[in-house]
């Protein structure tokens, strides 16, 4: 207090200055939200995505006091309407739900209308639904080790459908590819449903869709399951190892989605909503919800979400660049 108390009039300045700069941003939370927020869903309504932005928005409107008001922008790969939300206001009325591809795209893209890491910025994890690696039950492999086996003495014999290229889907086959040493071959689809429906009438052999889709095929024995692509088992299917535990250390993946607000973002208001996202997920209701469809809360605080952005995007760079893989926008 002392050194404080000597300093100049010049330094006295400066440090209310600070003192008025941090009141400020304190009143800038405490008035937050002033009008109704957006959250830009990049995806067509109904899927799973979609599914858990309206239940953030339902959820966030109580928690926030002002109505969270869910605005679909599809097309592109999720590229639409996320450089919306990259070029919007940063005053937190504007939210952003993404998936895989946000940390998949700057792999496949060579120029986006956004800069991933710099105009956007995380606010939470919000969950993660596993994939099923399945295969048509005649496959002569009744485990991941046996699979692995099959298709290194029979190179480019065995195929795997996807939802399209650099689908997250498309990613789990080459990462599979990549990790095991082996080449499955990419069909791509224009709907994971469709890619199901000829791995089950035989035209395929594998697909890696999402657990709850495919489950009652797997019980009533139209597909064989393999493992999950997740690193901890589902409650849905307890008995299904998880691809590590298959025989594959180290593999991971997942449709996982998260909340961004654009960069700058005063920080007070990313706490309130990063609170206020966890508080809701923390609750046994939103576990009970998400179990339903065979989804996992995540949740985590910004830094850790802008940290494991980065990591996909390093990971799934590599994947790509390995695999070829390229990607149509027009889809």
């Amino acid at each position: 207090m002392h050194r404080v108390a000597a300093c100049g009039g010049a330094t006295l300045a400066l440090l209310a200055g600070f003192q008025l700069t941090d009141s400020a941003r304190a009143a800038t939370a405490d008035a937050y939200p002033a009008r109704p927020i957006r959250l830009v869903v990049p995806f067509a309504p109904g899927g799973n995505a979609d599914i858990q932005g309206r239940y953030m928005a339902e959820k966030l409107t109580g928690a926030l006091g002002k109505q969270v008001v869910v605005d679909n922008r599809p097309g592109a790969n999720a590229i639409i309407g996320t450089a919306l939300v990259a070029q919007a206001p940063a005053d937190g009325h504007t939210l952003l739900l993404v998936a895989p591809g946000h940390a998949i795209n700057p792999g496949l893209v060579s120029k986006l209308p956004y800069d991933t890491l710099k105009d956007l910025r995380g606010v939470s994890l919000i969950g993660s639904t596993p994939l099923l690696f399945v295969a048509h039950p005649g496959v002569p492999a009744n485990s991941v080790k046996e699979l692995i086996a099959l298709a290194k003495g029979r190179p480019g014999a065995l195929n795997f459908g996807s939802s399209g290229n650099g689908s997250p889907a498309n990613l789990a086959g080459a990462l599979l590819n990549v990790m095991a040493g082996i080449n499955l071959v990419h069909v791509p689809y224009k709907a994971t449903a469709q890619a199901t429906l000829d791995v089950i009438g035989g035209q395929i052999q594998l697909a890696f869709p999402s657990l709850t889709s495919v489950l009652p095929h797997v019980k009533a024995r139209r597909l064989k399951a393999y493992s999950i692509t997740t690193e901890r088992r589902s409650p849905l299917a307890p008995d299904l190892p998880t691809m590590a535990e298959a025989g594959v250390p180290g593999y991971q993946a997942s449709i996982w989605n998260g909340l961004l607000v654009p960069a700058g973002t005063p920080k007070p208001i990313v706490t309130r909503l990063n609170q206020a996202v966890v508080d809701l997920l923390k609750s046994p209701e939103a576990r009970d919800r998400y179990a339903a469809v065979g989804a996992e809360v995540l949740y985590s605080s910004p830094a850790e979400f802008d940290a494991f952005i980065r990591s996909e995007m390093t990971k799934w760079a590599k994947v790509i660049r390995v695999a070829g893989i390229r990607i149509d926008l027009a889809r």
